[in-house]
């Protein structure tokens, strides 16, 4: 917890913070629109200094997370010291919501079945998403 506590652009927090892999993946999700300020809901872009106190929305795949800034790390910091830098401010609902999600994506056929057809490959894709 040891961050100053100047300014710093948003993808490289976020990259810092190890919510994204790399700073491109975090610019690229900044440009896109999926990370917005938790307050007003403004888009922000990967240039916007964060600082501490502020909450950030990101959507990062189909997950809604919500994280609040509480110091500025010096640069990129391991896993086991990311809760010194943010707080994950996200539900367990949302966490709950995911984890279902996943354990419903996989479907099991029969072996021996086959692929599915093309009218039964759209049944499935329908049933699953809408």
């Amino acid at each position: 917890m040891t961050g100053n506590s100047s300014a710093m652009r948003l993808d490289k927090y976020l990259w810092a913070v190890r919510l994204y892999k790399t700073r491109s993946l975090a610019a690229d999700a900044c440009q896109c629109g999926k990370v917005t300020m938790a307050s007003d809901g403004r888009e922000l872009k990967p240039s916007h200094d964060v600082k501490i106190g502020e909450r950030f929305c990101l959507n990062i795949d189909q997950l809604h997370k919500e994280v609040e800034v509480l110091s500025i790390p010096p640069n990129r910091v391991g896993a086991a010291l990311v809760p010194g830098f943010m707080i994950d401010r996200t539900t367990q609902e949302e966490y709950e919501r995911i984890q279902m999600a996943r354990q419903y994506a996989f479907e099991k056929r029969d072996r021996g079945v086959g692929r599915p057809t093309k009218r039964e490959r759209r049944e499935i894709e329908e049933f699953k998403y809408k």
